[in-house]
């Protein structure tokens, strides 16, 4: 079997509500529980474990590759939700998507000032 990523944990201080908030953004089905955890489940088999932190959380990045619909679907509802976004990860460029390597992609961040990220193609590809 080749090497596949299948889960991360993702240390949050309200990992029900911040789990709840990526599925509902993303479109996905509404996180579950699973021990201590609330899991986010993608499309390619991986989860997302949220988990309540118990010192400071440390930022993450976590990039979902999406459609060109689904884009436009999830874009719509980070705007729709009043929430900040910018072209880049350094949130030098606000109010922006990017068109790198010919796709589109767009940065927000969660309650706990995580990085998140949706492009339409692969970097580098």
């Amino acid at each position: 079997m080749p090497v596949q990523l299948n889960h991360t944990i993702v240390h949050i201080t309200d990992k029900r509500g911040s789990a709840e908030l990526l599925a509902e953004i993303l479109g996905l089905p509404a996180p579950t529980a699973y021990g201590p955890f609330a899991v986010v489940q993608v499309a390619n088999g991986v989860s997302l474990d949220f988990l309540d932190g118990t010192g400071p959380v440390r930022q993450q990045h976590l990039a979902f590759l999406v459609t060109e619909e689904e884009f436009d679907q999830i874009f719509g509802r980070i705007k729709a939700l009043g929430l900040e976004y910018w072209a880049d990860p350094f949130r030098a460029e606000p109010g922006r998507i990017n068109g790198n390597d010919g796709g589109r992609g767009v940065y927000w961040a969660d309650p706990d000032d995580h990085n998140l990220e949706i492009i339409t193609r692969p970097y580098g590809g």
